[in-house]
């Protein structure tokens, strides 16, 4: 039976709603560049201008030549693409109850977000060596807090502070992402209660669970590690990564071999690290 009341841009736009509220990385990415993406593959040249060079001015005496700017330039490719494909047996019975359809569309928007959320924190690997602490070889060690309620947990975000600092990243709308284990022994130290946590305690959308140490600190089980060890926590603020996404294709069809209608989409994205020196990576693992 066919969909004789489908309107794609209806279905696009809610599954692009649902993927804002899924996400954490993508909301601390910026978004310049979103309205010039259309195609996997599509390319966006970021131009970034090197230093202004100032002098002294002595009156009566000619100032310098004019000095010839020097450009960097940075590529955000669009170069993933997701797809989802689900069938109904009756959607016309199921448009009849919204509830059915919109969460179907929920839970295919739940997991192309997780899939771009995890490609986003995976571009810690192009974050600058000197704004990095720990290693593989030599992750930082979290312990619990001490029994005054004092934890290397809280002393260590002061630390990525002070990367951010000597690398002069604004200090407005930093943010950090950390894991679940890593906010529960916040929640152990007197210091981020008294300073950063949500007056109610409730948790606020998108993983936003206080803030401290010049932070928004946000938790997601998506900070990379290997094995549950070796996390790698990202900070910095959004002006440093650019995310690109775009939903197309959206169709409804009808399987040759069923007697069922059928709906599909394709999320194409890219996203890139523009300021290396705006973000900070500490590598650490949970104290046994």
């Amino acid at each position: 039976m066919a969909i004789n009341n489908f309107i794609p841009a209806i279905w696009s736009a809610q599954l692009l709603t649902a993927l804002d509220k899924s996400l954490v990385y993508a909301g601390l990415c910026n978004r310049d560049y979103e309205g010039e993406i259309k195609a996997y593959g599509d390319q966006v040249k970021i131009n970034s201008l090197g230093d202004v060079n100032v002098g002294q001015y002595t009156k009566n005496t000619d100032i310098s030549a004019a000095q010839t700017l020097t450009d960097a330039q940075r590529i955000l490719e669009i170069n993933q693409s997701w797809y989802f494909n689900f069938q109904v047996d009756d959607v016309d019975a199921a448009q009849q109850k919204p509830k059915v359809m919109e969460e179907a569309m929920k839970r295919a928007a739940y997991a192309l977000a997780d899939k771009a959320d995890q490609y986003i924190a995976g571009l810690y690997t192009e974050i600058s060596g000197t704004n990095t602490m720990g290693s593989d070889a030599s992750p930082i060690s979290i312990a619990v807090a001490a029994a005054q309620g004092v934890s290397p947990a809280y002393e260590k975000l002061v630390d990525l502070a002070v990367k951010l600092d000597e690398a002069n990243v604004p200090k407005a709308g930093r943010w950090v992402v950390i894991p679940p284990w890593y906010h529960g022994l916040l929640l152990k130290d007197s210091r981020f209660i008294s300073a950063g946590t949500l007056k109610t305690d409730e948790v606020l959308a998108n993983g936003f669970v206080g803030r401290a140490a010049g932070f928004d600190i946000y938790t997601s089980n998506n900070v990379p590690n290997t094995s549950n060890a070796l996390y790698k926590v990202i900070a910095g603020y959004s002006g440093a990564w650019s995310y690109a996404e775009q939903i197309t294709g959206v169709k409804a069809y009808s399987p040759e071999r069923r007697f069922a209608d059928a709906v599909k989409g394709l999320h194409l994205y890219g996203a890139k690290v523009t300021r290396p020196l705006g973000l900070a990576l500490m590598i650490c693992s949970k104290a046994s």
